[in-house]
């Protein structure tokens, strides 16, 4: 049965589709301007403009790859999960269905599509109880090139000569960048934890992507940590689409968990330049009050 969830479900999967936030726009103007006029790194930049632009104008996928859906929901205490878990459901598959999303879920036994977007794992929903009266709901698309190079490192690392404190985290996070390359969609914005076991590292990482551009950490130690390696893969000449340039990374974005004293992981979610993340904020029964 459908309710006042479903439009507006299905309208915040469409506009992460179709429509990048300002932030991420901004960030890859400034980076189009800061590049050498006439080069490969300047006409990437511009072509993916445009194309943001031409997505928003037809309300068509920013990306072919939509991408794993990912919802971070924040609710009240006390409100049944189960209908607004079906309520996206719903969303999905109507969003499937009208080309706003790919067909994207594969089983993994048969290889079989399930042709709705839905299937065991997904979509992913982190559920957390909070105190204000309204729903939040944020949702990120997450393409599979960006999500393929990915990486988690256990410290020490002696090829890195990476030791257990940030130095070595740092030395993690620019060679994630540099193994990289290309292949995942550059200029990317990079989710890190620190800590954490191998699951829940992970789950950080993606966390950490929800910030805004140029939204540092609490913690100045962190702070700093992504401030510096950001400006220091800018320094690697990878560049857009791995075309050279000084566009490598929009911003890099550090959390760190506890963890036991036996482990001491680095977490990376990397993320392509089609940052696709939308936040909206309704009343309990799902009339929109806000997006951001």
């Amino acid at each position: 049965m459908a309710t006042g969830w479903d439009s507006t479900i299905y309208e915040l999967i469409a506009k992460a589709s179709t429509d990048l936030p300002p932030d991420v726009v901004a960030a890859l103007e400034q980076s189009a301007d800061q590049e050498e006029p006439g080069s490969n790194a300047e006409t990437s930049l511009r072509t993916i403009l445009e194309n943001i632009e031409l997505a928003r104008q037809r309300c068509l996928p920013i990306c072919q790859d939509t991408g794993s859906l990912l919802f971070w929901v924040e609710a009240p205490a006390g409100l049944p999960q189960k209908p607004l878990r079906e309520a996206i459901a719903r969303a999905i598959v109507k969003a499937t269905e009208a080309g706003v999303l790919r067909q994207n879920c594969v089983d993994c036994l048969t290889g079989k599509n399930t042709g709705n977007n839905l299937g065991v794992g997904s979509p992913v929903v982190h559920w957390r109880e909070a105190e204000h009266d309204t729903v939040k709901i944020t949702l990120m698309l997450k393409g599979g090139g960006c999500e393929n190079v990915g990486v988690q490192y256990s410290l020490p690392e002696r090829s890195l000569n990476a030791d257990r404190d940030l130095e070595g985290v740092r030395r993690c996070i620019l060679d994630a960048v540099v193994r990289a390359q290309g292949k995942g969609c550059a200029p990317g914005i990079l989710g890190v934890a620190i800590g954490g076991d191998r699951a829940t590292g992970y789950a950080e990482s993606k966390r950490q992507l929800l910030r805004r551009i140029g939204q540092r950490s609490q913690h100045p130690e962190l702070a700093g940590l992504e401030t510096r390696v950001c400006a220091q893969a800018n320094e690697l000449g990878i560049g857009p689409m791995g075309f050279g340039g000084k566009t490598t990374l929009l911003d890099v974005f550090i959390g760190a968990l506890a963890r036991v004293p036996a482990s001491y992981f680095v977490s990376i979610s990397y993320m392509c330049w089609a940052f696709r993340r939308q936040q909206i904020e309704a009343s309990l029964d799902g009339v929109l009050v806000g997006e951001r």
